[in-house]
């Protein structure tokens, strides 16, 4: 697979004309992607973000140093060593060429005062504590590039580009095996979801726990006249999961829960055949109806320990009433409790047994 790498080049720009031509020519030779000053010769701070993500997004940083500091930025570097200070901080690789004899330059090519000038021989110590070359003309300069960018590219990885028409199968498969292992991971997750509650859930009531429902009826006396009768009953939640449950295979809103629970009470209850002496007397048992304040608790409590969800589906803006499903594990556990199983199939010896003895009990009678 071909790869190209991108070489940010940074030097002053007017006085190198020349050697970065070389450079540049160099690059293109190794099949690289020169990026540096060209694309922004007018430094200025607006520009300071573009060259900092273009050098970024480089590969590998090369600086060119001659007789000239450059231009100096608002925190009193040249451009081109805040170009390099920044491929030091984002460790980016990097090498240095300079000048061999800055006393060989022509006036219009060195740093004119005494302070640029000390600010020059500061800037080339720094680049001489890491890996640099020396050079004398714009030709040697080429020449050294070339040599020590093939040996850096074969020393240090680097990202690179390649081409999108020369992505290799082996590539793909690499990405299809990730996105596999990934499938497989959010399927081991749900199938976990399904056989289990979630997780914290187990510090609450849930399963044969007891829970105490508070609800009200009205009788009608031997005369016509009505009542209403507040009531408890004790119940575990697996038996109010197994009344509703069945209710939310599909989906079912809040006032078909409702009602179903207000049928639980009624049948579970069994009002009309206690012997409450209360009720003596009393007939027409209806309107069975479970406290408001029961029946959001019983919602928050099966939502709470994992087995029924709110309803994602999207209806109309008329339809006001919140909609409830079974989750994955509440389909579970309703299956467990309200699927029958199947009884063992008698073997043949067992069936012949019992076939002789009510024979033999046939006889005797």
């Amino acid at each position: 697979m071909e790869k190209r790498f991108q070489v940010f080049v940074s030097s002053t720009y007017q006085d190198l004309v020349s050697e970065r031509q070389e450079v540049m020519h160099a690059l293109l030779e190794l099949d690289c992607i020169p990026a540096g000053m060209e694309l922004f010769p007018a430094a200025n701070q607006d520009q300071w973000s573009l060259i900092k993500k273009v050098i970024d997004e480089s590969d590998f940083y090369l600086v060119i140093s001659a007789g000239r500091y450059g231009t100096v930025g608002p925190d009193g570097h040249s451009y081109t060593e805040m170009e390099y200070r920044h491929a030091l901080d984002t460790g980016k690789p990097v090498l240095a060429f300079l000048h061999k004899d800055l006393q060989q330059l022509p006036a219009g090519q060195v740093e004119p005062s005494d302070s640029g000038r000390a600010k020059l021989n500061a800037f080339r110590d720094l680049l001489q504590k890491r890996m640099c070359k020396f050079w004398k003309t714009p030709d040697e300069l080429g020449s050294v590039v070339s040599r020590s960018l093939v040996r850096l590219i074969n020393t240090t990885p680097a990202i690179g580009w390649i081409r999108a028409d020369q992505i290799t199968e082996d590539l793909v498969a690499g990405e299809v095996l990730k996105l596999k292992k990934t499938i497989e991971d959010l399927e081991g997750r749900l199938e976990q979801a399904r056989v289990s509650a979630p997780s914290g859930s187990e510090s609450l009531a849930q399963g044969a726990d007891i829970f105490r429902v508070h609800f009200k009826f009205e009788t009608e006396d031997r005369k016509g006249q009505s009542s209403e009768w507040p009531y408890t009953m004790d119940i575990s939640w697996n038996q109010i999961f197994y009344d509703i449950g069945p209710l939310m295979l599909n989906e079912a809103n809040d006032r078909e829960i409702r009602l179903a629970l207000n049928k639980m009470v009624r049948k579970r209850s069994q009002i009309p055949r206690s012997n409450d002496q209360k009720l003596n007397g009393q007939k027409r048992f209806h309107s069975f109806n479970i406290s408001d304040d029961d029946f959001q608790t019983i919602k928050v409590q099966l939502r709470a320990v994992g087995l029924i969800a709110k309803s994602q589906r999207t209806r109309s803006v008329k339809d006001a009433q919140t909609y409830w499903t079974l989750t994955p594990y509440g389909d579970q556990v309703l299956t467990t409790l309200r699927a029958i199983p199947k009884k063992p199939i008698p073997e043949e010896s067992d069936v012949e047994t019992d076939t002789m003895e009510a024979a033999e009990g046939s006889e005797l009678d």
